[in-house]
Order: C-alpha cells, then sequence, then structure tokens
C-alpha cells in the first residue's frame, strides 16, 4: 500500500452520494476485491495505467517514450503488463484517453482548496463533501487532518464506506467529524462473502452494530444488487434480519451498474463473470417487491427502503 493516498478522481457538482451539491473525493486502495466492483480502478492503492481501445488512434507516441519497451500497436491491451513500472510517461504523449494514468496525490491543503470552491453551491442547496473510493478510511491520519479542515469551514461531510476498518482508529480520528455514513451491507452469509468480496465479514457486521449505538451520526445501509449475487431471496432476507436484529431503520437498494467491467479490462485484468448490462426495469421492480415483502413479514415499518437518505 501506499505510503500516502492517491485520488482518483473528485467529482465536483454531484447530485448523487449524498444531499444536495456536492464533490465527491474518489480514494485509491480497497481491502476488499467484490467481483461486482464498479470502481476497479479504485481496488489497488498503487498508480495505474488504464489503456481503451476505442480511444486508441495507434499514433505511436506511447511506444517512442517508453523506458521499459512495454507497449506493443498489435497488442489488443497495448501493454505488457509484467515490463510496465507504471511512470505515466505513456500516457502524458497520448493525445486522446487512449492511455490514462489513474491516481494522482493530493496534499491536504490543496484537497481542501478544491473542496472549497463550491462553498457556496453546498450552502445554498444543503450540500457538502464525500468521500468515497476504494476505501477511504485505510487513510486515518489523512482523513482525519482533511476532516478537520472541512468541519472548519463548516462543510456537511458524507462517508461511504464497506465497513471493513478498524473501529477503534475510525472512532477516534474519522467519526467526529462526519454527518452521515452511507455504510455497505453486500452479503449476509460468511462464506459467500469470503467467496465474492475476499474477505470474511464479521469485521462489517459488528462494526455496523457498533455505528448504530453511536450518537451524534447517522448511518444508512445499502445493498447493491448483482444479479445472482446478492440480488437473491436468500441474501435479502438475511440482510433484512440483521438488519432488524441491529435496531436498523432505513436502507437502500442500489441498482446493479455494470459499468466497472470495462474498467477491469482496461487495467489488464480478466473480465469479471458478470452480466454486461444493467437490470431491466421490470427486474429492479420485481426484486424491490420482493425486498418490501420480507420487511413487511417481519413486521417492520422503515423510514427509507429503496432511496438513499437524503440527510
Amino acid at each position: 500500500m501506499s505510503s500516502f493516498p492517491l485520488i482518483v478522481d473528485v467529482k465536483r457538482h454531484s447530485l448523487e452520494d449524498g444531499p444536495g451539491i456536492r464533490s465527491v473525493v474518489f480514494f485509491k486502495g480497497c481491502p476488499l476485491r467484490c467481483v461486482f466492483c464498479h470502481n476497479y480502478e479504485a481496488q489497488s492503492s498503487e498508480v495505474e495505467i488504464a489503456f481503451s481501445a476505442k480511444d486508441c488512434i495507434k499514433c505511436g507516441r506511447c511506444k517512442e517514450v517508453c523506458p521499459q519497451g512495454a507497449i506493443d500497436l498489435e497488442l489488443p491491451g497495448r501493454i505488457h503488463r509484467e515490463r510496465c513500472i507504471r511512470c505515466g510517461k505513456c500516457a502524458s504523449v497520448c493525445p486522446g484517453r487512449g492511455l490514462r494514468l489513474i491516481g494522482s496525490y493530493y496534499s491536504v491543503e490543496s484537497l481542501t482548496e478544491i473542496l472549497l470552491r463550491d462553498l457556496p453551491f453546498y450552502r445554498h442547496s444543503g450540500g457538502g463533501v464525500t468521500l468515497s473510493g476504494g476505501e477511504c478510511t485505510i487513510y486515518p491520519d489523512y482523513l482525519e487532518t482533511l476532516l478537520k479542515s472541512l468541519k472548519a469551514s463548516g462543510i456537511h461531510v458524507v462517508l461511504e464506506t464497506s465497513g471493513y476498518f478498524d473501529y477503534d482508529v475510525f472512532k477516534q480520528k474519522m467519526l467526529p467529524y462526519i454527518d452521515l455514513i452511507y455504510y455497505d451491507i453486500k452479503i449476509a452469509n460468511m462464506e459467500a462473502h469470503r467467496r465474492y468480496i475476499g474477505k470474511p465479514n464479521q469485521k462489517i457486521l459488528e462494526n455496523f452494530r457498533r455505528l448504530l449505538r453511536e450518537k451524534g451520526v447517522k448511518v444508512h445501509p445499502r445493498t447493491p444488487l448483482v444479479p445472482g449475487i446478492t440480488a437473491t431471496k436468500e441474501n435479502l432476507s438475511a440482510i433484512v434480519d440483521f438488519l432488524c436484529d441491529a435496531g436498523a431503520d432505513n436502507v437502500s437498494l442500489l441498482p446493479y451498474n455494470p459499468m466497472g467491467i470495462e474498467m477491469a479490462v482496461n487495467l489488464g485484468r480478466p473480465r469479471p463473470p458478470l452480466p454486461m448490462g444493467f437490470m431491466k426495469p421490470d427486474e429492479e421492480r420485481e426484486v424491490y417487491d420482493m425486498f418490501k415483502t420480507i420487511i413487511e413479514e417481519r413486521g417492520r415499518r422503515w423510514k427509507r427502503v429503496l432511496e438513499p437518505a437524503s440527510a
């Protein structure tokens, strides 16, 4: 893991990932390896080179500047990954977006300056800053400094997390400065979680229970719908049982997003064995109706079921 955090992107003027108009910071690096990840470029904490075949014009500039001889214009993926040292020289001379260097370092001061540019929009819309990833909590010291800076300017902060973090460190360094947490509960069964996520889920579930007992922060659980993996009656029933037992009163189902598949290939990884298209509206509705029935069968009346919390 890098000794300092890399940023994949800072998405300004976002109307997603929290209430109001927001700036979303995507940190690079994650301890999990979800097979259905839709941000493959944020898994590794190191700099990476992405190649997009549809954006390549075969000008050959990349091959001319590569110090390792890692570029082959006849190779489908262009890059001999075993030779590449990820220096970024190829991406720097690419006239389009055929080759891109993924991961940039921002000092806390420079990142704060960027995020403060939209302060008037945050205040007038009830928005703020969302810290996402990857898994941003793997950089506790950096986040503590950044969060203190944001809160000093009165900025509303949302944190998106997989829940796989050291709770005591999180509570000390990050929790005091966060207003809302979007917390992913993907798979309830431990072995299935290990198979599809790469880690067991005890830490994730226990951290969620502990967070619900904290004062001063709102926690909103979310479950991404992945056909045949998370969007099954067995998994959704088990998640509802866990949430009920933990004392949760809201949850969101996130529609299946296949956009990460192309990025996995662009990074030179095997194509994930996932559906290539989005779920059809009637397929989504069927899952939503099933989920609501599961909740009703347990006698629950939750504040929010389908849409992410707005505050």
